[in-house]
């Protein structure tokens, strides 16, 4: 057996571990160090286990840790409106003060959005409430991206720490990456975060160009440059309340 086949075997048998749930998933790190548990926006699941890692340990990880699971995945559906379909009036970005008020404009033809000052109009056939949330999904995507980098690169001018390349993403389970090539991946929803706890991630990222692992010499490393990071990372761990649902459907 293939080693890329032994791995999907083994996440497998992590996934009957944990009962099968359709909202849970198992996933093996090579970076992991301890079994981890996070919840996301609409009550999933993620289980994050050490390579070989086996599955009776798991299932007493989940045992251990099922009431507070529970009342995770309860509080994040209880966020959740009855309409997922809905818009915004108005998008504000706490990471830079920024807040535009939306204003929707029937026309013929495909929506599109236009910036006028500190308002985004949408105009276009308004029905097509798919395309109108893709629009305001891009509008959040370039705005990351303006926000995100330069900061980036001042921390890492601040700090010596060198990373090769930056990009922005919209994903559902993870506020960010580093890669083994220096490449670190950002989330656009960090844009909806406070600027102390952006600010962290950003230094959590540019500490795995040193130290690909979270070994107490990459928390003494992140502790030099945030030595708040113990209060951002609580923080950061409820950061998806703060995101609107229109930006993940």
């Amino acid at each position: 057996m293939s080693n890329r086949a032994a791995h999907a075997a083994q996440l497998g048998l992590l996934d009957q571990a944990t009962g099968n749930h359709a909202a849970w998933r198992v996933r093996a790190s090579d970076r992991a160090r301890r079994l981890t548990v996070r919840v996301f926006p609409g009550g999933g699941v993620e289980i994050v286990v050490p390579n070989g890692t086996r599955p009776r340990v798991v299932e007493q990880f989940v045992a251990q840790y099922r009431s507070w699971i529970d009342r995770k995945v309860a509080q994040y559906r209880s966020l959740e409106t009855g309409n997922g379909d809905a818009l915004p009036v108005a998008v504000r970005f706490q990471a830079s003060g920024d807040c535009w008020r939306v204003d929707y404009v029937e026309a013929q033809g495909a929506p599109h959005l236009t910036v006028d000052g500190n308002r985004l109009l949408l105009i276009g056939d308004l029905s097509r409430v798919v395309l109108l949330r893709h629009a305001l999904q891009r509008f959040t995507m370039r705005v990351a991206h303006s926000i995100l980098v330069p900061q980036l690169e001042r921390l890492a001018a601040e700090s010596g720490l060198q990373y090769s390349t930056a990009q922005i993403r919209r994903q559902r389970t993870r506020w960010g990456s580093c890669s083994r090539r220096g490449t670190i991946s950002l989330n656009a929803c960090l844009v909806f975060q406070p600027p102390e706890i952006v600010r962290y991630l950003l230094i959590h990222e540019l500490a795995h160009t040193r130290h690909m692992n979270h070994s107490p010499r990459f928390w003494a490393l992140v502790e030099q440059l945030e030595p708040r990071w113990r209060e951002c990372d609580a923080g950061l761990s409820q950061g998806w309340r703060e995101v609107p649902a229109w930006v993940l459907r």
